[in-house]
């Protein structure tokens, strides 16, 4: 009742309260009224909800989108759970961008440059990358191996070299860039197959999930989610907005 009330405006909250109060009332003492008395108070009940529709239309309205929020803010919070996800920029930055990408993905690739300058004239970000392939079984491939790399220390290297890449990632291309990175092939591989990077991409999918996410790029800054490909001035914005609210 408390969240309901919470959403109502001033003059929709003295005609609920007062809706509620006559309701309380007549439950409590209904064996105080005669018949009359309760048909005259069933009547202004009605009344109020007759000349006042916007009452119960305003508190539906609010609701739903306190629902919407809440279940955003639900689901940046396990987008939020990100150890052992690939890290570039500052790893103890104050502001913290998570980025849903995919290494197929022609929009991602088209930010990756943007994103760089950006991460160079902003040095208190934190950019997590959030493994989401959903293109192809390659894309789930070059994700393993994203975040194999960022266990070696070597992702931003790795990063680059697919983000550039033009065309469509095979394991050929995939080796190759981690071979370009200078990362230990081996041991990628082993942490390719392992449970724990199967559990990063499971949770970054759960993430997505409860954000309706289902395409790349996206983007969560503070509580902003940004999803699709948008211009680095837009992407600066909501970094300059949260800037200003942790200061």
């Amino acid at each position: 009742m408390s969240r309901l009330l919470a959403l109502l405006n001033p003059a929709s909250l003295i005609l609920f309260s007062s809706l509620t109060l006559l309701c309380s009332v007549a439950a409590a003492s209904a064996n105080n009224f005669n018949n009359g008395e309760k048909a005259a108070i069933r009547q202004v009940i009605k009344n109020y909800i007759k000349e006042n529709p916007e009452i119960l239309r305003d508190a539906l309205i609010g609701l739903a989108a306190h629902e919407e929020k809440v279940k955003i803010q639900a689901g940046i919070k396990k987008a939020q759970l990100d150890d052992g996800d690939p890290i570039m920029g500052n790893k103890n930055g104050s502001i913290v961008i998570y980025e849903f990408t995919d290494y197929n993905c022609g929009y991602c690739k088209r930010m990756f440059a943007p994103i760089q300058k950006m991460l160079a004239n902003n040095d208190d970000i934190r950019m997590v990358i959030k493994e989401f392939p959903i293109l192809s079984q390659s894309s789930l491939t070059a994700a393993q191996a994203g975040i194999a790399a960022q266990k070696q220390g070597k992702f931003p290297k790795f990063h680059k070299e697919m983000m550039t890449y033009r065309g469509q990632v095979s394991d050929a291309s995939i080796m190759a860039a981690a071979n370009k990175s200078g990362l230990n092939i081996d041991q990628l591989q082993q942490d390719m197959d392992s449970l724990a990077t199967a559990a990063i991409i499971k949770r970054t999918r759960a993430g997505a999930a409860a954000l309706d996410l289902n395409g790349t790029p996206a983007f969560i800054i503070g509580e902003n989610v940004i999803p699709g490909a948008v211009s680095i001035d837009e992407l600066q914005s909501a970094i300059d907005r949260e800037r200003l609210k942790q200061n």
